[in-house]
């Protein structure tokens, strides 16, 4: 098949979602091309990038997309439709708001059939809201030009249906995947801090939860990696809570290299889809805490998860860890063990191709599919 994958921001999950599956598609001998934003990601996206163009037998192309509704994005769907006119792509996959957008309005003009990824993106937002039922509206709107759904969890979904409805559209639910050498358990560092989060700093995350949470154990220390919009406000918050000593902000840096950094992983989201850091996190065999949104619980037990922005319940479960950390650890190795025997990039690449394979049949037989 020939496949051109759109999306806007090379950063984040979704990045590593387009990441692996075009990676893994290319080994699989299908020729992949990516289009994204040509403003985001600085040179971690470039050396990302550079590496799929080493892989992706259709290149790598990179044009401006703006975050915001605008009236560039007519400019940016139109070239993405002239990028891909002619070059007999059998499939335009677009991924989050702006590229399933983009790719959608392109797949006509290119002959191409649409395929839709949202990655959260507009389901996180409410019909309730102007700006929710902006979002929400023009996602209905582009149901009729879409011809497959892939949802990375069941969540996905349900939230996708309860919204915005999926009509006869062929859908299809494929979590995400890791590679096997993933799955190695993360080596402490020598002064590991009793908490670590590791995310985008802004305020969807829940980072202000934990500072709250970690505010009610005197003596407890934590390392926040990451950056974001709402990164000043958080040590703001820490300063004004008095745990500026105890909190170190890091920055930015990979999670691989993260997660020896503290003991007890904690990933308190407001709102989340299907996080890789869960994944990624399991797969170091590290002990978690996550809060109890979107496709999270499809991954973690109960006893792992907590309900969102509540700041006593978060702060029991950490107050469990630091007086006995041992089950929290057993859990860990167990839960490694089980995500190891159903995560894989590769059965990701392949259902998502048999899926393919299937919106190119007729339209009877992809209607029925679930």
């Amino acid at each position: 098949m020939r496949i051109l994958h759109v999306f806007r921001a090379p950063v984040g999950g979704l990045f590593r979602h387009v990441f692996d599956l075009a990676k893994a598609q290319s080994q699989m001998g299908h020729d992949v091309g990516i289009i994204c934003d040509a403003n985001t990601g600085g040179e971690t996206a470039n050396a990302r990038l550079k590496e799929l163009k080493e892989c992706c037998s259709l290149g790598v192309a990179r044009i401006e997309m703006s975050r915001l509704p605008g009236l560039g994005d007519a400019i940016s769907a139109r070239r993405v439709a002239e990028y891909g006119a002619g070059k007999n792509f059998d499939i335009i996959h677009g991924h989050g708001a702006k590229g399933g957008a983009y790719a959608r309005f392109a797949a006509g003009r290119m002959g191409a059939k649409s395929i839709y990824t949202p990655h959260g993106g507009s389901l996180h937002y409410s019909w309730s809201s102007a700006s929710g039922a902006l979002f929400l509206g023009v996602e209905k709107m582009l149901l009729s030009r879409t011809d497959g759904l892939v949802f990375v969890c069941e969540y996905e979904r349900k939230a996708f249906a309860e919204k915005i409805g999926l009509g006869s559209v062929c859908n299809v639910v494929v979590h995400n995947g890791l590679w096997p050498q993933e799955f190695v358990p993360a080596t402490l560092a020598d002064n590991p801090t009793d908490i670590l989060f590791i995310g985008e700093l802004r305020k969807l995350k829940g980072v202000d939860v934990l500072i709250n949470a970690l505010a009610r154990h005197p003596g407890a220390t934590a390392t926040i990696v990451g950056d974001g919009p709402d990164r000043q406000a958080f040590e703001t918050l820490a300063k004004t809570l008095g745990l500026a000593p105890r909190i170190t902000f890091t920055g930015a840096m990979p999670a691989k290299s993260a997660f020896g950094l503290g003991r007890l992983m904690v990933v308190p989201s407001r709102a989340e889809s299907f996080p890789y850091i869960v994944l990624e996190a399991v797969a170091a065999h590290k002990p978690l805490l996550a809060s109890d949104v979107g496709g999270i619980g499809e991954v973690l037990p109960p006893e792992q998860m907590v309900k969102a922005e509540d700041v006593g319940a978060l702060a029991d479960k950490i107050g469990l860890f630091m007086d006995d950390p041992t089950n929290f650890e057993n859990t860990a190795v167990k839960s490694a063990k089980e995500l190891k025997s159903r995560i894989n990039t590769d059965a990701m690449a392949r259902d998502i191709c048999a899926f393919y394979n299937r919106c190119m049949e007729s339209a009877s037989s992809c209607s029925s599919a679930a």
